[in-house]
C-alpha cells in the first residue's frame, strides 16, 4: 500500500476498534464510500455533501442490520469527522482506494462488523445457556474484558448485570412505596387537587398513594454520555461506573444528575479513589452508598444458589438475557441490502480482514 492508504487504513482500524457493537460511525464511513462508488452521489472534496446524508444512509443499514438507529446527539455524530477521527481528507483517501479495488474497503469494514457480532454471540451464548447452578456474573463481565472486539460494550454490559439483579430483587421483596400528604397540607392539596391528581396520583379524599417499587433503565446513552443509568421510583439514582475515575469526571457524575442520593457500582479498586475524588470536590454527601464489583459477585452467589435461589435465580437470568437481547440484537444473518452488493467476491489480500 501506499503511504497515504496506510495511513487511512490505521485512522480507520483506530475508528473500528474504538466502536461499540453497534458499528455505527465505521457503518457510515462504509456507505459515504459506498455512495462514492456505486451512486455518485458524493462530492469527495466537499465534506457538506455527505455529512448530513450519510448519517441517513447509515441508519437505512442499521435498521435491518439491528432493527434500530444512532441516537446519539447531533455533535457527537458529527465528531466523526473531526481531524482526530475520520477527517475529509482521509475519507476521500479511502474512498479512492475503494474505487481503485472494487469495493474492498466497504467489504473490509463489513467484514470486521461481521466479526464483533460473532465475538458477541458467542459471549452472550454464555448467558442464554447457563442456568442458576453454573452462571458465574465474574466469568461473564469478564469475557467482555479480555475480548478487545468487546471491551467497548462493557459499560452497557455492566449496567445489565446490575439492572437484572437490582430489578429482581426489588420485585422479589414485593417493595411498596407510599406518598403521601400531612393532615397539616390538606388545604395546599385541596387548592391544587388537579395537579395532586395529575402528577402525585393523590386525591383529595385519599391523600396517600401506594405503588410498588420499581427500578428504571434511563435507555440507550452514547458512549460520550455521562449521565444517569438507572432510576428507582423512591429516591436513589444509580450511575455505574467501570472505568477509573478522574476529578472531573466525578463532578461530572455529581452535577449530571439531580438527586441528593446517588448509588455508584464500580470495580473494588475505584471505591477509595471515588471516595477521595469525592470528598475532594465537596460532594460526598450526595453520595448514598458504593457498591463493589464484590458486591455483585456475593449478591449473584446468594440469588443463583443461595437459601433463596428457586425464587430468584431463574427470574434473574431471564432478566439478564431479555436485556441484553434488547441492547445486543442477534445478527441471524446479512440483510439482502448488503449480500446483493457481493462483498465475499471482492479479493484483496491487502484488505483482508486480519482478525477473522
Amino acid at each position: 500500500m501506499k503511504k497515504d492508504v496506510l495511513i487511512a487504513k490505521a485512522a480507520l482500524d483506530t475508528l473500528i476498534k474504538k466502536s461499540r457493537v453497534h458499528f455505527y460511525k465505521p457503518i457510515q464511513i462504509g456507505e459515504i464510500l459506498y455512495h462514492a462508488r456505486v451512486v455518485h452521489d458524493v462530492d469527495l472534496n466537499d465534506l457538506e455533501s455527505y455529512r448530513n446524508a450519510s448519517k441517513h444512509w447509515r441508519d437505512d443499514i442499521t435498521k435491518q442490520l439491528l432493527g434500530r438507529v444512532c441516537t446519539s446527539s447531533a455533535r457527537f455524530q458529527d465528531d466523526l469527522f473531526n481531524v482526530n477521527a475520520m477527517p475529509p481528507e482521509t475519507i476521500k483517501v479511502l474512498a479512492l482506494e475503494n474505487q481503485r479495488t472494487g469495493g474492498a474497503v466497504e467489504a473490509y469494514i463489513y467484514s470486521r462488523f461481521t466479526n464483533r457480532h460473532s465475538q458477541l454471540a458467542n459471549a452472550l451464548a454464555t448467558c442464554s445457556v447457563s442456568t442458576k447452578e453454573n452462571f458465574c456474573v465474574k466469568d461473564f463481565i469478564d469475557s467482555f474484558r479480555k475480548e478487545p472486539g468487546l471491551k467497548r460494550s462493557l459499560d452497557k454490559v455492566y449496567e445489565i448485570v446490575v439492572y437484572a439483579l437490582f430489578s429482581t430483587l426489588v420485585e422479589s421483596l414485593d417493595l411498596k412505596v407510599e406518598v403521601f400528604v400531612d393532615s397539616d397540607k390538606l388545604d395546599i392539596l385541596s387548592e391544587f387537587k388537579d395537579f395532586a391528581k395529575m402528577v402525585m396520583c393523590i386525591d383529595v379524599n385519599v391523600h396517600k398513594c401506594r405503588q410498588k417499587a420499581r427500578i428504571y433503565r434511563v435507555g440507550v446513552t452514547n458512549a460520550a454520555d455521562r449521565g444517569l443509568d438507572m432510576y428507582s421510583n423512591w429516591g436513589p439514582a444509580i450511575q455505574i461506573k467501570h472505568l477509573s475515575l478522574d476529578v472531573e469526571l466525578a463532578e461530572s457524575i455529581v452535577t449530571g444528575i439531580s438527586s441528593d442520593r446517588i448509588v455508584i457500582v464500580c470495580k473494588k479498586a475505584e471505591k477509595d479513589i471515588i471516595v477521595s475524588l469525592l470528598t475532594q470536590i465537596g460532594w460526598r454527601s450526595k453520595i448514598q452508598s458504593i457498591i463493589t464489583e464484590n458486591d455483585l459477585t456475593n449478591w449473584y452467589e446468594k440469588a443463583l444458589r443461595g437459601k433463596y435461589a428457586d425464587t430468584l435465580g431463574d427470574t434473574l437470568l431471564k432478566k439478564m438475557c431479555r436485556e441484553l437481547s434488547n441492547e445486543f440484537p442477534a445478527i441471524d444473518e446479512i440483510p439482502e441490502i448488503i449480500r446483493e452488493r457481493h462483498y465475499e467476491r471482492i479479493a484483496n489480500t491487502d484488505w483482508k480482514d486480519s482478525s477473522i
